[in-house]
């Protein structure tokens, strides 16, 4: 599994040899085709301590949405702020927050510190650990090491490995960081738990973790399970367009909570279609379709159609989707939608050429335009 490749021109502020930074306006584009953000909030990710949360809530880190000001509004800890702010004069070498991954285990791809609107009380620097913990009594052995200075500040050694060495921020921007395998840390090693650290104390607005998911498939090859949920493993790599909602948004767990944490795309003149491509979480067979629209009430989809592919490359997991109309075979044909609810298609009731065969791709065209909530993918691993 390769880092996302960066154009050796946008690369600047080298902070460590396997670090480097990326400009603001490059965060997106590095990241948003190969990976998902391990730590977002809808993944059910969360946060299990924290040094102190005085001005503004740890778990504000987590919210998937960007940060929002309110100028002139305060809180009786003092101004409000969307993100984590913690006192004044912390004695401690550096205020710290402990988060579980939203999935079983994650590779660290890129780290993204925020400071929007954090102008004068933002983080100076910042550092992340993890750590690789499962089974019972997994985040009870790791709160237990919450504090733990050895590895920031001894050197090495110590519960935590280091992801992204000590490194500057400023105020009110985006910091991104491609990160690889430390001095000493074996590459490509998963983890199940991050700690943010800020030195000495201040303010971030939002946290995101780039990686992939290592997900724990089941044993049974006649399980059924969602081969295209993000906890699974899977990525929406391409889509024509998400100017309301995110292509992301198409693999998170539950059925979300309004139009906001669906992918929807403009409104068109004219025929058109819009598209998104997801890479499954593993080879399989489909059984089942499913497309929710909740909350898509006077906005959703004509129609929609489904196409599969098996193109792989010698490296499957880093494969640049299928841009050859013969790579794809439509799986299901056009069907209309309807507003607010579960679609399903099932073998035998409107898929077609699924039968004995397996898949890397999936392809969701809707027409001509719309949102979607949910998509999933229901089958067995092959």
């Amino acid at each position: 599994m390769e880092v996302p490749i960066v154009p050796p021109e946008s690369l600047t502020n080298v902070v460590h040899p396997s670090v480097q930074s990326i400009p603001s306006e490059q965060i997106d584009a590095t990241f948003s085709s190969t990976t998902i953000d391990l730590i977002s909030a809808p993944l059910s990710s969360r946060i299990l301590s924290f040094s102190d949360e005085w001005f503004a809530s740890a778990s504000n880190l987590l919210t998937p949405t960007p940060p929002i000001h309110r100028p002139g509004v305060f809180t009786h800890a003092g101004a409000w702020y969307d993100g984590w702010e913690t006192r004044r004069h912390n004695p401690a070498p550096f205020d710290w927050v402990v988060v579980r991954l939203g999935v079983a285990s994650g590779l660290v791809h890129g780290v993204e510190v925020d400071t929007a609107f954090f102008d004068g009380n933002h983080a100076p620097e910042v550092a992340v650990e993890g750590c690789f913990l499962d089974g019972e009594g997994a985040d009870e052995e790791v709160q237990r090491h919450e504090g733990d200075a050895e590895a920031v500040l001894g050197g090495g050694g110590g519960f935590w490995r280091t992801i992204l060495p000590r490194s500057e921020c400023g105020p009110s921007r985006r910091h991104g960081w491609v990160v690889r395998g430390q001095q000493g840390v074996e590459e490509e090693k998963p983890v199940t738990h991050v700690r943010l650290l800020m030195f000495p104390d201040g303010g971030i607005a939002r946290f995101r973790l780039y990686g992939t998911a290592v997900p724990i498939l089941p044993k049974d090859p006649d399980t059924v399970f969602d081969l295209a949920s993000a906890q699974n493993g899977a990525v929406a790599v391409a889509c024509s367009d998400q100017h309301f909602g995110r292509k992301e948004n198409l693999l998170l767990p539950g059925r979300g909570k309004d139009m906001g944490d669906g992918w929807e795309t403009k409104r068109t003149r004219g025929e058109h279609v819009d598209w998104v491509v997801v890479r499954l979480g593993c080879r399989g067979e489909i059984d089942k379709i499913v497309v929710d629209t909740a909350h898509f009430r006077g906005n959703f989809p004509k129609a929609i159609r489904f196409f599969a592919s098996d193109e792989a490359s010698e490296n499957d997991e880093s494969a640049s989707c299928p841009t050859k109309d013969e790579a794809w075979t439509e799986v299901l044909g056009e069907q209309k939608m309807g507003p607010d609810k579960e679609h399903e298609f099932r073998r035998g009731t409107g898929l077609i050429n699924v039968e004995g065969k397996s898949w890397r791709w999936i392809k969701l065209v809707i027409i001509p335009d719309g949102g979607v909530k949910r998509l999933r993918i229901l089958g067995k691993r092959k």
